[in-house]
């Protein structure tokens, strides 16, 4: 058990090399299951709430009393993977007022709508607008996608599970007659046999008569979050895998057509070879990661976007994700002609469930589990940050009586949360309202922990920490 964890610690050590600069702050809390984050071009971050409901944070960081939207009672409440969970706004928001929203109904079933923003009230909806676009039979309760973008071609693109259980079992990701396991691409603008919208007239499969005119891509089990590159307009997937392999797969926007491979591979592992193209046909994953062997244990990709902010420097062009069971950030980052893989340390009890750019393409994401709402900072450069970079902690390694000393008499210590390598609380102390405080630590066995501080500003870090 012993060499297992120093392997655990090994394993943790080699994969956090870039990923220590990199840091949360705390923007808004008090959401219910937050599963989305996305802007209207303007200085608001919208949050989706699994059960179907919409809040807006202001922009002085406030989170406004009245739901900008609220469809609850549209919205299945059965839990699981089922719940609102994908919002998009149309190009031309500010003139036109169309957003769309990616549900799964009281009936289970996934359905894909627009809503108008209020005539009289921008922090409004009109709940009472509804104009359904597709309605998507689910055979199983898992596997719903739910994510909607527009790229930069003004289509509406949407993402589909395969239907849920697991294994896909009637093969649906591969099948062209159905729109589950796909990315699809319709044309919000216009009206064809569908009243509601119209197929963009380069769509792949438009001339294939077995084939559904939306689908732009397949092969996907489900695709937990996609983003467009905001410099070059690369779509980026994350997909969640099924026993063992988590992928994030990217191909730009000109490679209509693409199979991503599922049920066939899992990653760029075989699973179910039965009946499949050939591998030359398909596009395998850039980059993948497995639950076991690679630090804390791993279950679920929460795909993010390529950062192309301006606050921090270091993170141009790098790919954010995360993961939801080991509460990890991860990094993608393309170096010296390959795809370098890092992840953070743990963040404990988040659930990261999904990320977001703001209007300037500063990034934020999604605790799930505590409500909150962080924004991606380097803790190198962040000047929010420098009073937390400048805490002390000491001494460090410790043996007995541990140190903490705010960096700031302006911003002292409120919470300090100790967690071993697996990421499990081993102390805690709250309600602390001090600038210096001295815990034993006499009870921790000799090993690596990280410690989370969290100011009375509600700013948060972690620190590394040796017990002798």
């Amino acid at each position: 058990m012993k060499n297992k964890a120093l392997l655990t610690v090994f394993a943790l050590f080699t994969l956090v090399s870039f990923g220590q600069q990199i840091g949360i702050n705390l923007y808004a809390n008090g959401f219910n299951n937050p599963v989305g984050i996305k802007h209207a071009n303007d200085n608001r971050l919208f949050i989706v709430e699994k059960a179907g409901i919409i809040k807006i944070i202001s922009s002085e960081q406030n989170v406004n009393t009245m739901p900008f939207l609220d469809i609850n009672s549209l919205v299945s409440n059965s839990g699981g993977e089922r719940g609102l969970l994908g919002l998009a706004f149309h190009p031309n928001y500010n003139s036109n007022g169309f957003f769309f929203v990616n549900y799964v109904n009281n009936s289970g079933n996934s359905v894909v709508s627009r809503f108008s923003r209020s005539s009289t009230n921008s922090d409004l909806a009109n709940p009472d607008s509804e104009v359904v676009l597709l309605t998507i039979t689910q055979p199983y309760s898992n596997h719903n996608g739910g994510d909607l973008a527009f790229g930069e071609d003004g289509y509406l693109y949407i993402a589909t599970g395969d239907g849920g259980s697991g294994g896909d079992p009637e093969n649906r990701a591969q099948d062209l007659t159905t729109l589950l396991g796909k990315l699809l691409r319709i044309d919000v603008d216009n009206s064809g046999p569908n009243p509601n919208y119209a197929i963009p007239a380069d769509n792949p499969f438009i001339a294939n008569a077995t084939a559904l005119n939306e689908i732009w891509a397949y092969g996907l089990r489900n695709p937990w979050r996609f983003s467009f590159d905001r410099t070059n307009n690369n779509l980026w997937i994350a997909d969640v895998g099924q026993n063992n392999i988590e992928e994030i797969n990217l191909v730009s926007t000109s490679e209509a057509g693409v199979n991503f491979g599922w049920r066939c591979y899992e990653g760029n592992a075989p699973y179910n070879n039965s009946g499949c193209p050939d591998a030359s046909t398909l596009e395998f994953p850039i980059a993948t990661y497995n639950h076991t062997g690679n630090g804390p244990f791993k279950c679920s990709i929460t795909g993010g976007y390529s950062y192309q902010g301006a606050d921090f420097s270091n993170f141009v062009n790098i790919y954010f994700f995360a993961d939801y069971c080991s509460n990890e950030i991860g990094t993608l980052n393309f170096e010296n002609g390959s795809w370098n893989m890092a992840f953070t340390q743990p963040f404990p009890d988040k659930g990261w469930t999904s990320f977001g750019e703001n209007n300037v393409g500063e990034l934020f994401i999604t605790a799930a589990d505590t409500g909150e709402i962080f924004q991606i900072i380097d803790n190198d450069l962040s000047i929010t940050e420098n009073s937390l970079n400048s805490l002390k902690i000491y001494p460090n390694p410790a043996t007995d009586i541990l140190t903490f000393e705010a960096g700031s008499t302006t911003n002292g210590l409120s919470e300090i949360t100790i967690y071993n390598v697996h990421g499990v609380s081993v102390k805690k102390i709250t309600n602390i309202e001090k600038h210096k405080l001295r815990i034993s630590v006499s009870n921790l066995v000799s090993g690596l922990y990280f410690v989370e501080i969290r100011t009375i500003n509600q700013n948060l870090t972690i620190k590394k920490l040796i017990i002798d």
